[in-house]
Order: C-alpha cells, then sequence, then structure tokens
C-alpha cells in the first residue's frame, strides 16, 4: 500500500484527469479499501480541496471550485509550459509584469530541486511589438469585466475613444450599445468583437480605448458571427488595414503576386497575370500609405481612393525638389490628404504619369 502523502497526490492527479471517479474503482487503482478512499478525500477536503460527493449505489467524487486557491498539483511538462507562460507574459498586452514575477518565483520555491534546475536553464526574453506602446496596455480587471459581459450574454454600455492617426487631435469618446461576443488579441492589442446595436453591424474596439458604464445591460441570444469562426473573421477584418490603422488603398502593381506578397504580410495580394497583381494595404496616413507602395520598386496604378492619388502627387512634388536640390516651396503638412472613407468608385492613375507630371 502506497503512503498517505502518495496516496493523496495520486488521487488529486486521478480527479484532475476525470470529471467522475466512482469510489469503488479509485480504490481499485490505488489498491486500498473505500474506507481508506473516504479518508483521504477528507484530508483533501481539509486541505482546502473542494471535492464534492455523489450520492447512490456508484457514488463517487469530483474535484469541483472552491472559494479559496488550495495547493496545486503540476506534473514536469505542466510546470515548465507555466514557467515559460509567466516569463513572456510581459508580452501580452495587459498589467500583470509585477504579478507574473511573483508567481513564477513562488512557483519555481515549491518545485522539486531536478525540475527546479530544469527551468532554471529556460531563460525568455519578451520583446513587444514596436507598434505596441505603452499606453496600449490594458488592466486586467477590465479584461475579466469583458469577459464576464462575454460569457453572460449581457448588452455592454462603454464610451469609446476612436483611433485617429498621430498629429491629430484626439476625438471625444463615443457611447456604444454593443453585444460582446469575443475578446481576442492582435499584434500585441486586445480588441472586444462585438455586434453594435447602433450601427447594426459588427465591430471590433480596442479594448485599451474602452471605459465600460456598470450595470451591464439585457441578456441577449447570440449572434452567428460571420464566417462562423472569430480567428478567421478577425483576420479578414484586420488584413490588408495594419490592424486598426485607418487608412486603406488598393493598387495594380507590377510585380508578380509571389513578390508582392513576400513584402506585404499584412496586405490582400490577387495574382492578375504572370507580371501583375492587385495590392491593398493600410496605413496610419495618406502619404504614409503611399509610401509603402513605393517601396516595391515597381509602377503601380492607384485604384483607389481618391486620397491616395493625393498623396502620391504630394509624394512626387515632394520627391521631385528633393532630387534637384532646390529649395522650392515647402509642402506643407496640411497639403496631405486627412483618411476619410474610400469613395465608391475611383479613377485609376499610373505611378508613372504622376512622376511625369
Amino acid at each position: 500500500m502506497p503512503k498517505t502523502s502518495a496516496r493523496l497526490l495520486a488521487i488529486l492527479s486521478l480527479l484532475q484527469a476525470r470529471r467522475d471517479w466512482p469510489g469503488r474503482l479509485l480504490a481499485e487503482r490505488l489498491a486500498v479499501s473505500p474506507r481508506t478512499v473516504r479518508r483521504d478525500i477528507d484530508r483533501l477536503r481539509e486541505l482546502g480541496y473542494p471535492i464534492t460527493t455523489a450520492k447512490g449505489p456508484d457514488g463517487g467524487y469530483r474535484l469541483g471550485s472552491g472559494t479559496g486557491l488550495p495547493p496545486l498539483l503540476f506534473d514536469d511538462d505542466q510546470a515548465v509550459a507555466l514557467v515559460l507562460a509567466l516569463q513572456t507574459a510581459t508580452a501580452s498586452g495587459v498589467c500583470i509584469e509585477e504579478a507574473a514575477v511573483r508567481a513564477l518565483s513562488t512557483v519555481r520555491q515549491i518545485m522539486p530541486v531536478r525540475l527546479r534546475r530544469r527551468v532554471d536553464v529556460l531563460r525568455v526574453t519578451a520583446v513587444d511589438h514596436p507598434g505596441v506602446r505603452t499606453g496600449s496596455r490594458v488592466d486586467p480587471r477590465l479584461l475579466v469585466t469583458l469577459s464576464d459581459a462575454v460569457r453572460a450574454c449581457e448588452v455592454l454600455r462603454f464610451a469609446h475613444t476612436p483611433v485617429v492617426p498621430p498629429q491629430s487631435a484626439e476625438t471625444a469618446p463615443v457611447l456604444r450599445r454593443v453585444e460582446p461576443h469575443h475578446l481576442v488579441t492582435w499584434s500585441g492589442r486586445w480588441y472586444l468583437v462585438g455586434w453594435d446595436l447602433d450601427r447594426e453591424d459588427w465591430r471590433t474596439f480596442r479594448v485599451d480605448r474602452i471605459d465600460p458604464r456598470i450595470p451591464t445591460g439585457p441578456r441577449f441570444t447570440r449572434r452567428e458571427l460571420p464566417r462562423g469562426d472569430v480567428a478567421a473573421f478577425v483576420s479578414e477584418r484586420f488584413q490588408g488595414t495594419g490592424g486598426d490603422q485607418p487608412c486603406r488603398g488598393e493598387v495594380i502593381l507590377h510585380l508578380p503576386a509571389r513578390a508582392g506578397s513576400a513584402y506585404a504580410p499584412d496586405g490582400v495580394v490577387e495574382e492578375l497575370g504572370p507580371d501583375r497583381c492587385r495590392l491593398i494595404l493600410g496605413a496610419w496616413s495618406w502619404p504614409a500609405l503611399a509610401a509603402s507602395f513605393g517601396r516595391f520598386d515597381a509602377d503601380f496604378e492607384v485604384v483607389g481612393p481618391t486620397a491616395l492619388q493625393d498623396a502620391c502627387d504630394l509624394l512626387a512634388r515632394r520627391y521631385a525638389r528633393a532630387a534637384i536640390g532646390g529649395p522650392g516651396r515647402p509642402v506643407q503638412a496640411g497639403e496631405a490628404t486627412p483618411c476619410r472613407p474610400p469613395p465608391g468608385n475611383s479613377p485609376r492613375v499610373s505611378a508613372s504619369a504622376i512622376r511625369a507630371g
């Protein structure tokens, strides 16, 4: 018969691996009597483990959830996975750095020596994406609030500050009423996916720009997400726009599609022939978007919108003056066309023609 401490660990491991364990089967697995199993279960309850008992001839035991956090049991692989997760927590976009360090210290302290040596060689440095600024980090309590509304299918009311291009004046928060569907991460930021009740459409909201209003609204029946999969929906929504960057344009690039896709991982590329492809990209401003198309070192035709044509003209004049070395008339920042929704039909403009003009 195994020692009491070994049996307790074995019972915990079995209860974690399976939802319900009949007392008779548990006794057979441990090679002890049902009475011994009952005593061991009582000892585990005294340690804080919430184990419930099912009545009846085949009554058994189940590990439930309690009000406190009892001692935890991890196998070697779980412990290594936990250490890696805690070391990379700084790149999660959530303000949990200090808590992660304390948790890592606690876990390491209770590890056996052989396992501690194994995890001590794991030194991982999590580097934030350059586009993720300190101000965009999310309070974990806000994530819990939003997650509760998602799980309970309760309408959320919150003030949301729209994203604007750099050097633009910050706009006032807008009150939104949303049926929350999912919390997702994309490029180091957290987003809430939900159905906007006022706009009657699916929207994604930066969580760090959400200021929730409590209490939440009424319950709702969950809608079917487009394409049925949140990962596919978010990828399609953000693809070609650089995430939440507001300026989006389309060109015909005089390069094979494979060349366009190799240098535009966040763009939408469509093959149009052996040496031509359609390319959609996004950026923070129209001049930046025009410059991003120029980096392919090939001619292109602007499909739209008009704001992208204007930005190409602006850059063409700016570069022309720089090429001849004369000061000329400086191009003012105000001449750059601000981001606006693209029109339905925009004429195609050749980049070569713009340069010639």
